[in-house]
């Protein structure tokens, strides 16, 4: 994994200092708090709302997230995306207020065999 990861304790971890639990840990404490997510991926910065967090069925760790604001690689900059948090960098939970669940949000995301944490 690449970047830098900033806790809610004001730590700031770099990639030798952490693995997946840490991101795993950041990514669920968004979403149990309900906060907005920003970090970097696929060279955009990008603010999510975290609906679930888990494995794919190929062991990937990734999050289904609704993307607020931002650009994507896809050209679109706010809806549903599932992102892999090996592709992930910096990620800082913000004082914004998630609206999750959004529309179209179902829990049991079929794309992951093992769910971490969810709505």
């Amino acid at each position: 994994m690449s970047g830098v990861v900033h806790s809610g304790l004001g730590l700031t971890l770099t990639p030798s200092q952490w693995e997946f639990d840490i991101w795993l840990q950041v990514a669920c404490e968004a979403l149990q708090s309900g906060q907005v997510l920003e970090l970097r991926y696929d060279g955009y910065s990008r603010s999510v709302e975290v609906h679930a967090v888990g494995f794919t069925k190929e062991d990937n760790a990734v999050m289904r997230v609704w993307q607020v604001s931002a650009g994507s690689a896809s050209k679109e900059p706010v809806g549903w995306k599932l992102l892999r948090l090996d592709e992930a960098a910096g990620a800082i939970a913000t004082h914004q207020k998630s609206l999750a669940p959004r529309p179209g949000y179902k829990p049991g995301d079929a794309a992951m065999k093992r769910i971490t944490c969810q709505l």
